[in-house]
């Protein structure tokens, strides 16, 4: 039975990024709430804020488990999944070692070159399932070399499911809209991700909290979102609700009734233009300025390179008038949260691992 096995999770984890965790966090709710005895493990590296507050079986190496080769085959041998899945992480020898145990293997990948890695002939014939978490207009297609490859070796194609994200419940934005005292429509989200991107010199969200106070004096509500690997004092304005960090379906509900947003190019991005919020992004992380051309060509966001256009960036999209056709082709994009088919993708796969 589907509900007596064992997924392991392997994201990507370090003092720094927080979007692969979270991203496996998210699935591993969502595989819980289907099959309640599922056995959920993580493996994460000590180093990370998160590391201690995992809510399921956590196993800690030193440092990102893709360096940790010995450590994580030992306690992939000791733990025998099901289902072991590396999002963003991985070397070759791990994923035979879950292959050799009789694990179904999956790979996620975020981007081109992730995307591209996953399907080098030698992980890509000990991969079950390579999932790709953008839509298809977010992130370059596949090269004639790279379809030539999937068809004469035999490989899975990658499948684009789109982003993944828990779906705003009415009950928990009724809660956080009166806790925070916001109304809906009436104030623009600023997040920077996790807190410990930086642009130049300087903190990403230090940035995008000068911005958002220029806002908040000219009389627009801001919510900021520090991220829970800030490690300073975070701004606070009379016009500005501060908060440390939130739950990702806190955030997905306060995301999904903003006006506008300003975000970073990662996977709040991607969220943001599946819930229709005109959004400012801009690229704190090497990954993300390819995701955040490719959606600023398809007209989804406004990219900003330029510090100081941010705030008048976003006090434009917070117009009616601004930019009617953005606003449309956001009204009418069909974005399916990847969240239900990848559940279903583990359905597929799952039975024949007992």
């Amino acid at each position: 039975m589907i509900s007596n096995q064992r997924i392991l999770f392997i994201p990507v984890s370090s003092a720094e990024g927080i979007g692969e965790y979270m991203r496996s966090l998210i699935i591993a709710h969502a595989a819980k709430q289907r099959w309640p005895e599922l056995d959920i493990h993580f493996i994460l590296s000590r180093k990370a804020p998160y590391a201690h507050d995992c809510p399921f079986n956590s196993h800690l190496v030193d440092s990102s488990p893709t360096k940790e080769t010995a450590k994580v085959n030992q306690i992939i041998q000791a733990l025998n999944p099901s289902v072991v899945i590396f999002d963003a992480s991985g070397r070759r020898s791990q994923l035979a070692c879950a292959r050799a145990g009789g694990a179904k293997v999956v790979f996620i990948s975020q981007h081109r070159k992730k995307r591209a890695r996953g399907m080098k002939i030698g992980r890509a014939k000990l991969t079950d399932l390579h999932l790709v978490v953008q839509p298809e207009f977010a992130i370059e297609p596949l090269s004639w070399l790279e379809r030539l490859k999937c068809h004469c070796f035999n490989i899975s194609r990658p499948r684009h499911v789109g982003m993944v994200f828990t779906p705003p419940e009415p009950a928990t934005t009724a809660l956080l809209l009166e806790k925070f005292q916001l109304a809906k429509d009436n104030y623009v989200l600023v997040n920077a991700g996790s807190g410990a991107h930086f642009i130049g010199d300087r903190l990403a969200t230090d940035v995008f909290a000068e911005q958002a106070v220029m806002l908040a004096q000219q009389g627009v509500k801001i919510v900021l979102v520090v991220g829970r690997n800030y490690p300073a004092e975070a701004t606070v304005h009379p016009n500005m609700v501060t908060i440390p960090s939130l739950n990702n379906d806190e955030f997905i509900a306060l995301l999904a009734n903003a006006r506008a947003a300003l975000l970073s190019g990662g996977g709040t991005m991607l969220q943001a233009i599946a819930l229709h919020i005109p959004t400012v992004a801009v690229a704190v992380a090497k990954d993300q300025h390819e995701r955040v051309a490719a959606c600023a060509n398809a007209g989804v966001i406004e990219a900003v390179t330029s510090i100081d256009t941010i705030a008048p960036a976003l006090l434009k999209i917070c117009s009616d008038a601004h930019n009617p056709k953005q606003r449309a082709l956001l009204a009418n994009l069909d974005v399916p949260n990847g969240l239900e088919s990848i559940i279903r993708e583990l359905e597929e796969i799952m039975p024949t691992c007992v």
